[in-house]
């Protein structure tokens, strides 16, 4: 079964800075249809202006991971780190029992377009955490590449949740098959491009939860990145 949220369908915040799009529920935007999927919470894509963003705020009992598309993204937090996450960089935040960040538009001349994933850890009260690590998806064209998931690896970042978050880069016409195993599910969000998942076809923002589908196949009808995340 696959049921597909379509990008034209998401909520909007629209503010002079910032133009965000919500997957699921968050913030005033409510939809009792739209709030996750498994532990997979919130899934927002930003669109911030030049040097402007989000100023320190808390966060806690939360995974949130970052996806940089175009731009770079400057990041301050209460754990001293201080960073800038650009396009082939990916970033984990656990927030744990308390963490306060910054998130900022670092260039002073272009916009940054990023997608801000919340995923709910397998428990409460953890140690607040960051990590960054750089994938340039181009060196592995028309491969599954794992960013993160629950056990912590040289490559992939670490998640406190049973959940795998995968990322693929396709040209025109590529396809990639993914197995599911039984009694798990899938989440698909095209960031960039076209595709064609099985018959249906997704556009960029467009994203699918899928169940009960032992396999998939996802083909490029434009040149794509398209991030998978399995979830229990």
């Amino acid at each position: 079964m696959i049921n597909i949220r379509r990008s034209a369908e998401r909520g909007r915040t629209k503010l002079h800075w910032l133009e965000s799009y919500h997957t699921f529920s968050f913030g005033e935007y409510l939809d009792p249809r739209h709030m996750g999927f498994r532990s997979l919470r919130v899934l927002n894509e930003d669109f911030v202006e030049p040097g402007q963003g989000f100023d320190t705020h808390p966060h806690k009992d939360a995974e949130i991971f970052t996806y940089v598309l175009e731009g770079a993204l400057a990041h301050r937090d209460s754990l001293g780190h201080g960073s800038v996450l650009h396009s082939d960089e990916v970033q984990m935040m656990t927030a744990g029992k308390g963490i306060a960040h910054s998130e900022y538009n670092y260039s002073r001349r272009k916009p940054v377009h990023f997608l801000q994933v919340w995923i709910a850890p397998k428990k409460g009260g953890l140690d607040p955490s960051y990590a960054q690590r750089v994938f340039r998806l181009e060196h592995f064209p028309g491969e599954w590449v794992l960013l993160a998931g629950p056990e912590e690896q040289e490559r992939s970042l670490l998640i406190h949740q049973d959940v795998r978050i995968w990322a693929t880069a396709l040209a025109v016409s590529q396809e990639i098959p993914y197995r599911l195993e039984a009694g798990r599910f899938a989440w698909i969000q095209v960031a960039k491009g076209a595709v064609k998942l099985n018959q249906d076809r997704l556009s960029a923002g467009d994203g699918a939860a899928i169940a009960q589908e032992p396999e998939i196949l996802v083909k490029g009808q434009e040149p794509s990145e398209i991030l998978l995340f399995d979830l229990a």
